[in-house]
């Protein structure tokens, strides 16, 4: 077994290996030009090592070694110096014939020291050694399997949500998977076990396959042709597996990642058998079953609630034909009663709920739509409801909403009169009774109607659709129950049904309308002030109705669900987040539906569906299927006969898409499979290695530093080395054939930069020999005599802090190309050790230190552009820090900064969002996590963001430049976390970062800006109150960037230092 690690700190791979049949570990250090140095040997006495680890066991920084000793029965610890120099600590016994196959770390006692567990194939279970702070293990613990069982792989991670790590097996000799749920004090349940029917479980993966954020597993097969998928319940338990094919009765080897880029894990498996390598490609199943509950004739309109307070939802339906509204109770699994039966007025249309009496209970309105009247009905909390009580409205009632519409704390109606080109609002008592309706006038026959605040004056508005006039009506509120004139906004051809929410993430509210006769809705985007944008326009079914929101595909971003009348459909429409949406997905309903609802009827933290079908009197209830399930099995059968002997797996064209390389021992060449990003690969193309060579063993790297991927491969036919230089554009230049003959067959194939010269060797393992030879790569340039901290590609950003506590300054720096940080710990003498890296998001830049759990502790926060998230990495104290916590963020995050908004002693943070036109804020509750995320409107491209008190009152306000805008935006804080609208101030041309500082000496924070187009930076003068003086400019060199404010000369004021790319000044 050969694992990687870098042993010697210099941020380069390096190689060890489990040698069994020699008794010792090698380590092999090595170079970015694949050459290695000499092999170092540990002895394992004789051991016969299977199985080696590689982790921190004693916090030092420096990797050390755990080994699976299965001639001995017993493990094997190898501390690490951090120089690639190995000294063996321990040996602790695993019990008599235990033979003990694999070892995991975690730390199952809640101690911060890593323990370990190990399989015991021989004795039937898992044994737990437990870590102390010096790397040395005592208390071995045992987890009985079960007879027979003989345990093979576990896997380590949270299956029950409770913060403590557990525990899965595969016990290949029962065909069964064991899940051991830890206590969180080192302790287990009992196993609880999955039956995989006659198949033999081998390896084992974790991984949220159906995207509840609950832990699956998936599990290899050997001796069938499937791998299993076991879905969690996130309390520890699993439903029973479900088999996928792979063609394969020999699948030795999972791995687990998004191979199409849709946001959803997908599963790749090895199969020796069969030389293939399968791809299975997880899916959102949607809404594929709809289940009908008869409602009685012509039903028009469905709405939600909990009728008889048992936490479960139910429906109401009301019935145009019979005139009757019907409940319909529903159970715990999504199902629901048969129906039960209220008479209403003439011709019932829509129905709202809502507790009209403050009695908590939940009531219901209806409008009658022929009966130019409503009707209230008040419920009794056990799912019945009092006798109908009517209000005139005008004539010939649809739409209808309740909201507080006088600031009283008491709902009132809204209704849209069809007949006379009117709404009614009839202002409530609070005690289930209503006023008499008050009515204004809105465009040609107004049909439905919604109630929100479009103007952020904390008071209610009302949109309405006017069908025969193709527009939205906006009436703006008062506050006292009466409103403003209306003004109208087109839309499609006959709007029908309206919804109100955020689309693109602004904080200002947006309307979505279906227009019956287009075949489309319209979406019309809101600046926050009671107008709207024009429409824009998405296409649906036929005859599109019934209208709702949800977030479908849980991407915390708003989608839309349609009723597609004369189709028969429902179709989902997943929004961008960003005011815009996809092309809709249908799903079957039943005949003619017209209204839908949106909740969770089920309890399984998914969006269901309810519309009601007018044409053959049903509900259909769709609920919402994530099973995990995998489709589109990829098998690559590779050249004819080519026996698989190895795969690997990277970017050979450079179009950011992973490819595979594979040898193919059978026909003596590599194949190259080029990936379309979508799960899907183009064909083979083919490297011949030569007649007769036998590739066996691949490695990838870039060997000659050209920024390409290149080919190494062994040969076991003719016992050679051959090395296929890359150039980027999936093609790949003659090879390179070491004239170097092997006495043997070559078996394996590694690489690292062994000897620190930043260039990699190359390692060969052999066939029946207990040796290894290393390639060096030489002329390849040299270095003048100097000291360096490596870093990953693409270091961006760097922040300085005391990671452990020891009264030196460390710091910390992000790599965009590796999506990591790096820890650099500093010594007394100035100097640094070799860093530690973490991994966070996609295209790391920004970063800010903090103490974000209250711990008297450095943790560090991470902006990841490319993800449109932040990364926190808790730190703890000894100059190591926790695995990332992901936040979101807006759209292509920018820059960050740290304070405390709302005034709780816990730090906060602010996101400057560059294709966001916003900030977002994720206030702190000081353990580490934050609050959902809270967007400002800003201005075009915000770039910098900068955090200082501008009015004096203690509170904490926000300065963005806005880079398109040539502006910066100020908004001051509330002190409770929320803040003021921006106010936009002027500056230069293309302004990229924001400063703040006394720059005048008078008490003020004043505001210093780069602007980057006109070679300026702007000084904004504060007046202490929360605004600024017009800017006033000064020349800096060509292009400048960052700009950095201190006293460099000892005069006691604050001077300004700009650096400026294009002059290198």
């Amino acid at each position: 077994m050969i694992v990687v690690g870098d042993f010697d700190k210099d941020h380069r791979l390096d190689l060890a290996i489990a040698n069994f049949g020699t008794n010792n570990i090698g380590i092999l250090l090595g170079s970015e030009n694949g050459s290695f140095t000499s092999q170092k040997t540990f002895s394992t006495g004789s051991s016969r090592p299977i199985w080696i680890h590689v982790t921190d066991l004693n916090n030092d920084t420096a990797l050390d070694i755990v080994a699976a000793d299965y001639g001995t029965h017993s493990i094997s610890i190898f501390d690490g110096y951090g120089n690639g120099s190995f000294a063996k600590s321990g040996t602790y016994s695993t019990g008599y014939d235990s033979f003990p196959f694999s070892v995991v770390s975690g730390d199952f006692n809640n101690d911060q020291q890593l323990d370990l567990a190990f399989t015991s194939y021989g004795t039937n279970n898992i044994g737990i050694l437990f870590g102390n702070s010096n790397g040395t293990f005592a208390n071995l613990s045992t987890l009985l399997t079960g007879s027979d069982s003989h345990p093979y792989w576990t896997a380590v991670g949270h299956l029950n949500d409770d913060e403590t790590l557990d525990i899965a097996v595969t016990n290949n000799g029962k065909n069964n998977v064991g899940v051991f749920l830890g206590h969180g004090n080192g302790t287990f349940g009992r196993q609880t076990t999955y039956s995989l029917d006659a198949v033999s479980p081998y390896s084992i993966g974790i991984g949220d396959f159906n995207k509840d954020n609950r832990m699956d597993l998936v599990v290899t097969n050997n001796g069938t042709d499937n791998i299993a998928v076991l879905l969690g319940y996130g309390n520890g338990t699993f439903v029973n597996p479900k088999m996928y094919s792979t063609g394969s009765s020999s699948s030795i080897y999972v791995a687990i990642g998004d191979f199409n880029r849709d946001d959803r894990l997908d599963i790749f498996v090895i199969n020796n058998d069969t030389s293939t390598i399968d791809i299975l490609l997880g899916y959102d199943e949607g809404f594929p079953v709809q289940t009908k509950y008869d409602t009685g004739y012509s039903p028009q309109w469905v709405s939600i609630g909990d009728f008889n307070n048992d936490t479960v939802l139910d429906i109401a339906v009301t019935n145009y034909q019979e005139n009757t509204v019907n409940i319909l109770l529903g159970y715990s699994d999504g199902s629901f009663a048969n129906r039960t039966s209220y008479s209403t007025g003439s011709g019932p249309y829509s129905v709202v709920v809502g507790d009209f009496n403050n009695d908590t209970q939940l009531d219901m309105i209806v409008t009658n739509s022929r009966g130019y009247d409503v009707s209230v009905f008040l419920g009794y909390g056990n799912g019945s409801f009092t006798d109908q009580t009517t209000y005139s409205t005008g004539a010939y009632p649809y739409g209808l909403a309740v909201s507080d519409l006088n600031n009283d704390t008491q709902l009132d109606i809204v209704v849209t009169n069809y007949g006379d080109n009117t709404i009614s609002v009839l202002m409530g008592y609070g005690n289930g009774s209503f006023e008499n309706q008050v009515t204004y006038t809105a465009g040609v026959t107004p049909h439905d109607v919604a109630v929100d605040d479009f103007n952020k004056d904390t008071r209610s508005d009302i949109v309405v659709t006017n069908m025969d006039g193709n527009t939205v009506s906006i009436l703006l509120g008062y506050g006292n129950g009466s409103f403003a004139n209306r003004v109208e906004y087109s839309t499609g051809a006959y709007p029908d049904r309206v919804v109100v929410a955020d689309f693109n993430n602004d904080t200002c509210l947006d309307i979505a309308v279906t227009n019956y006769f287009d075949n489309t809705i319209s979406v019309l985007l809101g600046y926050g002030d009671g107008s709207f944008a024009m429409q824009k326009t998405y296409s649906t079914g036929n005859g599109p109705i019934g209208l709702a929101v949800s977030d479908f595909n849980n991407d915390t971003k708003l989608d839309i669900v349609v009723s597609n009348a004369r189709n028969n459909t429902i179709g989902i429409l997943v929004g961008y987040g960003n005011g815009s949406f996809a092309s809709q997905k249908t799903y079957s309903a039943g005949t003619y539906p017209l209204s839908l609802a949106v909740n969770d009827f089920n309890n399984d933290t998914r969006p269901d569906i309810v519309v009601t079908n007018r044409n053959d009197h049903t509900v259909s209830v769709l609920l919402r299927y994530d099973r995990g399930v995998m489709k589109n099995e990829i098998t690559f059968t590779l050249s004819a006969g080519a026996h698989l002997a190895c795969v690997a797996v990277s970017d050979f064209n450079k179009d950011n898409l992973l490819d595979i390389a594979v040898a193919n021992y059978g026909s003596s060449n590599l194949g190259i499979i080029l990936g379309y990003g979508n799960g899907m690969f183009g064909n083979e193309l083919i490297l011949s290695t030569g007649l007769q060579s036998h590739p066996y063993s691949i490695i990838i790297n870039d060997f000659n530093k050209d920024d390409q991927v290149d080919i190494s491969v062994v040969n076991h036919g003719t016992k050679n080395l051959n090395t296929f230089l890359g150039r980027g554009n999936r093609m790949f230049e003659s090879q390179a054939n070491y004239s170097t003959s092997f006495n043997v067959a070559p078996l394996a194939l590694g690489a690292g930069d062994f000897n620190s010269d930043e260039r990699l060797e190359i390692v060969v393992a052999y066939e029946d020999i207990d040796n290894l030879d290393i390639f060096f790569m030489y002329d390849v340039g040299d270095f003048s005599h100097r000291t360096t901290y490596s870093t990953s590609l693409w270091p961006s950003y760097v922040a300085f802090g005391d990671f452990n506590n020891d009264t030196r300054l460390d710091f910390v720096v992000t790599t965009e190309y590796y999506n990591n940080v790096a820890v650099y710990l500093g010594y007394a003498n100035g100097s640094f050790a070799n860093p530690t890296t973490y991994l966070v998001g996609r295209s790391s830049s920004r970063v800010v230190v903090g103490d974000f759990n209250n711990d008297d502790r450095s943790d560090i926060v991470v902006l990841n552009f490319s993800d449109d998230t932040v990364s926190v990495l808790l730190g703890y104290g000894n100059g190591s820090f926790a695995i990332q916590k992901i936040f979101s963020a807006g759209y292509n995050p920018c820059h960050l900064a740290i304070g405390d908004f709302n005034q709780d002693s816990r730090l906060d943070i602010v996101v400057a969002n560059y294709d966001y036109y916003s900030v977002t804020i994720l206030l702190g509750y000081g353990n580490g996590s934050f609050a959902s995320k809270i967007n400002y409107s800003t201005g075009s491209r915000s770039f910098s963001v900068a955090v200082g008190d501008f009015n004096n009152d203690t509170r904490q306000d926000i300065v963005v430049a806005n880079f398109n805008n040539n502006s910066i935006s100020v908004l001051l804080g509330y002190g409770n976390g929320s803040f003021t609208r921006e106010v936009k101030y002027s500056t230069g041309t293309a302004p990229v970062w924001v400063a703040v500082y006394d720059i005048n000496n008078d008490s003020r924070l004043d505001i210093v800006v780069t602007n980057r187009d006109d070679n300026t930076v702007s000084i904004l003068l504060g007046y202490g109150n929360g605004s600024f003086a017009n800017q006033t400019t000064y020349s800096t060199g060509n292009l400048p960037l960052i700009v950095a404010v201190g006293d460099l000369n000892n005069d006691n004021r604050l001077d300004i230092v700009t650096n400026n790319y294009r002059d290198s000044t």
